[in-house]
């Protein structure tokens, strides 16, 4: 979103959860005023940049094949694995 609303320091503090929903969901930006002057600015942090398709095609295509063992390690480590542990859920 590119505008940002203009909020007052007690309007966040009464609406803290409300405002903080509105920046991580709907992305949107908040100018904080305190007797009429901006005195902050909120909004979405940025995430780091994933890679595209093409980047992961190259990276997949840049990787070996396994060796002739690998499935039988892989066999191997899942039986050396103990059983999940199961617990009944609280009635």
């Amino acid at each position: 979103m590119d505008t940002e609303t203009k909020i007052t320091a007690t309007q966040l503090a009464k609406n803290l959860s409300d405002v903080l929903n509105r920046i991580r969901y709907r992305g949107e930006r908040f100018v904080v005023e305190r007797n009429g002057e901006p005195v902050a600015s909120l909004g979405p942090v940025t995430s780091p940049r994933g890679i595209t398709a093409s980047e992961l095609v190259a990276l997949v295509g840049d990787l070996e094949m396994p060796g002739d063992g690998f499935a039988d390690d892989l066999e191997a480590i899942q039986a050396a694995q103990p059983p999940a542990e199961t617990s009944e859920w609280p009635s």
